[in-house]
């Protein structure tokens, strides 16, 4: 079932902290480390949803263009392992070096960071400024599995090019729609 993503992370926010294990490289990886960068984009994706991967190829061809330019990227996936396992770990390092992702995949176990950022569902999208605050939340674009709409990446395009170019980004942002965060039952106990 579709999820709309939550909007309840106002603009202008900063940034969650984290610190959180890469899948690749194993090294803990903190909001810190991007102190330095002229943006930051967190993006909460997962292995299965088919919202994900319809759009994930153009998202890994997204974050090729604009690293280069200033443009972090840090992936997280929330969802609960112990339910669904091709969310794990090993699965998300496998995941992440078949789509060749050339950012971290983040694992937060705990899903003390999704919750941190109000996050809903997979691909949800939190781009924030060199201050770190959120300047753009939502979707990557209009595109839908199974609709004629193609993947562009539109959207979240235009908000990047706002961002590293010292412009506003754009106020009509549109919440993502997709898989729900698989989120621990209340009764299982916390990592």
């Amino acid at each position: 079932m579709a999820v709309e993503s939550n909007t309840e992370l106002p603009l202008g926010t900063r940034a969650p902290d984290f610190a959180l294990p890469d899948t690749v490289s194993g090294r803990t990886i903190r909001l810190a480390d991007y102190a330095a960068s002229p943006a930051l984009l967190v993006a909460f994706i997962c292995n299965h949803c088919p919202y994900v991967l319809h759009v994930r190829a153009a998202f890994v061809e997204f974050a090729r263009e604009f690293q280069p330019r200033g443009l972090a990227v840090a992936a997280i996936s929330a969802n609960d392992p112990e339910t669904y396992p091709q969310d794990g770990p090993e699965q998300m390092t496998l995941e992440a070096k078949r789509a060749g992702f050339s950012f971290p995949y983040l694992f937060d176990r705990s899903q003390q960071t999704a919750r941190a950022y109000h996050a809903a569902c997979t691909p949800e999208f939190y781009l924030f400024d060199a201050a770190q605050h959120l300047v753009y939340r939502g979707r990557f674009d209009g595109s839908r599995p199974n609709s004629p709409t193609p993947v562009t990446g539109a959207e979240l395009r235009a908000a990047a090019e706002a961002v590293l170019g010292g412009r506003p980004v754009p106020a009509d942002q549109k919440p993502s729609i997709g898989c729900g965060i698989k989120w621990r039952r209340a009764d299982q106990p916390a990592p």
